[in-house]
């Protein structure tokens, strides 16, 4: 024989499973990574004390100014992620919650991953390099390209712009910056084609924090930067080195610059 169960036990009994699912929805990791502004180095200059570029082959010139790359800081691909840690970074303007697979590669484990973005980071230098020296019409120049803890292929514009700005500034003997600090992301071909990447409205956080009034982003990504831009941070939308370079002059000169 079975009691007759009143609704208040009815109730509790049905309300174990529920709070039981509850609980294993909290503590189960989720596929995010917890995303926020990460370091900036300047190309133009020193990252740990080795120079970030090194030419040899072709003569250089001083610069003045910085272009910095930016990156985010994202938790590890390994790391926990449960259903509060979402929560809680969800809204905030200084974290941001991404798809895992949109930072890492899918099923790699840690040091496969490692591994990749290292692969990345060195197939960015040498476009970059290409991309550079093509525009500046030079062959002979050796380029060794030096930036420790970063992997990834976002600091491709910016390792092009520097090598640019060592070897031929404006092109009429100032600096591609004009003494200024100019940060920004973007991958590089060897045609010299700028492509998008991810994480650019915690670049551009990490870009003013560290010094910088201008922010070079591939064009296709200008509403992402613009979401959570910065006060006293200009926006210069980029597709090619080639129009890199001739925003940053006009810049320079007063000409007209493209914006979002």
């Amino acid at each position: 024989m079975f009691a007759r169960l009143t609704r208040p036990q009815a109730v509790a009994v049905f309300a174990v499973p529920v709070v039981a699912l509850l609980a294993t929805a909290v503590l189960a990791p989720l596929p995010f990574s917890v995303a926020e502004p990460g370091t900036t180095a300047d190309v133009l200059g020193e990252n740990k004390g080795d120079p970030v570029i090194t030419i040899s082959g072709a003569p250089t010139r001083k610069t003045a100014g910085e272009l910095r790359m930016t990156t985010i800081l994202a938790t590890g691909p390994d790391a926990h992620v449960g259903l509060a840690d979402v929560v809680d970074n969800w809204f905030r303007t200084d974290r941001a919650v991404m798809p895992r697979d949109a930072v890492y590669p899918a099923g790699d484990n840690v040091k496969e991953i490692e591994r990749h973005n290292l692969q990345q980071m060195k197939q960015s230098q040498n476009s970059a390099t290409t991309a550079a020296l093509d525009y500046v019409g030079e062959k002979n120049a050796k380029v060794t390209l030096k930036l420790a803890d970063v992997g990834g292929p976002s600091a491709g514009l910016l390792f092009s712009l520097g090598i640019v700005d060592k070897l031929r500034g404006d092109g009429s003997g100032g600096d591609l910056t004009g003494g200024r600090v100019i940060a920004g992301t973007g991958t590089i071909d060897d045609s010299g084609e700028v492509g998008a990447v991810g994480g650019v409205a915690l670049k551009t956080q990490a870009a003013r924090r560290d010094g910088a009034t201008v922010f070079l982003v591939p064009k296709a990504e200008c509403s992402d930067a613009e979401a959570e831009l910065p006060k006293g941070l200009r926006l210069i939308p980029v597709t090619t080195l080639k129009g890199a370079v001739d925003s940053l002059v006009a810049l320079e000169k007063g000409g007209t610059v493209p914006s979002c």
